[in-house]
């Protein structure tokens, strides 16, 4: 890491001496990796900035959803940027489109989410002096394993975070781990409860109740969300459990090291017992038809589907891992399974196959109460607007 030394020694210096002529006052950057996760997570607080007085752009890759937000945003910029692996020299070219885009925009605060834009752009906005609000929405594959990509990454977070002015975290178990490898500063700490649900257009919906049960899966089609181990567990409980159906629900091709292929799908379909719905742009249909929704991910920042699930009075089966967990109180709303464990995963959707009707029905309405109380996205608005009205008069 020796490398990373010098650049803070030197580096920092040499870029510092690029000026911007001014800050645009009332213009918020907000930078994510796709334009869908924008448009699904970002646009209650879009809509918050505006209603305050700010003018939002915003720079991210274009995937079709970009197409939303004339409407929404004062100006859309495209990115360069791969979700796929950690190639230097495209990360590089990541870095200085970034910071190319702080220089053009001049904004008075970026607004980070996602491993890379926090990264990199946290790093481009420090250079520039341009005041920065991080969110951590979860630590990727990355953190799952420990290798040197671990270590890269943990240098990179520190530099990108040594001079943020708030740094968002979605559960206190990632918290804790920045903390204890002096990732950031204590102060620079704050808490969201995820990306918060919307709370009107998730609305509570009769529990089905029509002789079958309804396992399903919704995810991007990754190892790390626990396919495999939710193939092997339907597999597994389907002789136990005959009127039960296990459905798999979400986008193949993610550019991602562990992506599943579609071949691999394929194969599963026929010799397993889980059916793929491939995907949709609107899940409320699908948790609509759902008994119960499993996520046997290996980690999160906080699921939005499981947020997603509760707000509409569906029981829930998880891992107990961060992000996960923060959900599902065990036994009231859901059950908890152990991570990576198929047999515990099988064991637990025969468990919830085997109470009544109504008592799913009652977890889902816990569920619900659960999320109305700590999940609100109005509350997640509430968090952010608060932080920017700390830093921006510091700046201005």
């Amino acid at each position: 890491m020796e490398i990373y030394k010098v650049f803070q020694k030197n580096g920092f210096r040499f870029f510092g001496r690029i000026k911007m002529n001014c800050t645009t006052d009332n213009v918020v950057l907000i930078c994510s990796n796709y334009a869908w996760t924008i448009y699904n997570f970002r646009l209650p607080l879009i809509r918050a900035l505006k209603n305050s007085g700010y003018r939002v752009e915003i720079v991210t890759q274009f995937d079709g959803y970009e197409k939303e937000f004339p409407q929404e945003v004062d100006r859309v910029h495209s990115l360069f940027i791969s979700r796929k692996g950690t190639n230097p020299f495209i990360d590089l070219i990541t870095f200085f489109h970034i910071f190319g885009l702080l220089v053009k925009t001049r904004p008075a605060l970026f607004l980070s989410f996602s491993i890379k834009p926090v990264i990199y752009g946290s790093i481009a906005s420090k250079l520039l002096r341009v005041p920065t609000i991080a969110m951590i929405t979860g630590l990727g594959t990355v953190f799952i394993t420990d290798n040197w990509i671990t270590k890269f990454a943990k240098e990179l977070y520190r530099i990108a975070l040594s001079s943020v002015s708030t740094v968002f975290f979605q559960n206190l178990d990632d918290k804790n781990l920045f903390l204890s490898n002096r990732l950031v500063h204590p102060k620079a700490c704050r808490m969201t409860p995820g990306s918060g649900v919307d709370l009107v257009r998730f609305r509570p919906t009769k529990l089905p109740n029509k002789g079958k049960i309804t396992f399903l899966l919704i995810a991007r089609l990754l190892r790390d969300k626990g396919i495999k181990e939710f193939v092997e567990a339907a597999t597994a409980a389907s002789s136990e459990i005959p009127n039960a159906e296990f459905q798999l629900l979400g986008p193949l091709g993610v550019e991602s090291r562990t992506a599943i292929s579609s071949a691999q799908i394929g194969e599963w379909e026929k010799n397993s017992a889980v059916v793929y719905l491939g995907q949709t742009d609107d899940v409320m249909d699908y948790i609509d038809r759902a008994t119960c929704i499993v996520l046997p991910s290996y980690r999160e920042g906080t699921s939005r589907v499981l947020l997603e699930a509760a707000a509409m009075g569906r029981p829930i089966i998880t891992t107990d891992v961060p992000g996960c967990r923060e959900v599902v109180e065990q036994g009231e709303n859901g059950f908890l399974c152990k991570p990576k464990d198929s047999i515990d995963l099988k064991n637990k959707m025969i468990k919830m196959a085997s109470i009544s009707h109504s008592e799913r029905q009652e977890m889902g309405e816990k569920g619900r109460r659960k999320v109305e109380k700590e999940f609100d996205q109005d509350i997640v608005s509430r968090l952010y607007l608060d932080a920017i009205n700390d830093v921006i008069p510091k700046f201005l």
